[in-house]
């Protein structure tokens, strides 16, 4: 097992490509520890270096609808009612800290992501 820091771009292509490799190695094996190491490595150097912008509010709960296989009704009692949740997702109506809590709540989201502010469509 030979492991180095991730420094460059072509490093990192290294680490990806060993990973792969040795991605199925049988748990306990010295290929297990190397895949774990990498990964760790790998991770912190798309940390720095690729860094994703989380998304605004309304995409996030569109996110998460999508994941947890919900339609708009199925927040109605979350936002308040059917229209409220339409001009919310359609970007009429900004969220309110009541719809924050409740959908913090039902869609496990962090209150932090959706008070970010977002612009409204005219």
């Amino acid at each position: 097992m030979k492991i180095k820091l991730i420094k460059t771009d072509i490093d990192y292509q290294k680490a990806l490509k060993r990973l792969e490799e040795i991605f199925d190695a049988q748990i306990g094996s010295l290929e297990s520890d190397e895949a774990d190491i990498l990964g760790l490595l790998i991770d912190e150097y798309e940390r720095k270096h690729y860094q994703i912008e989380a998304p605004d509010p309304i995409e996030a709960i569109k996110i998460r609808m999508e994941e947890m296989q919900l339609k708009q009704v199925d927040l109605a009692d979350v936002i308040g009612g059917r229209n409220r949740v339409s001009e919310v997702l359609n970007r009429k109506r900004k969220l309110t800290v009541e719809m924050i809590r409740n959908l913090t709540k039902r869609l496990n989201l962090s209150p932090e992501l959706l008070i970010r502010d977002y612009k409204l469509t005219r």
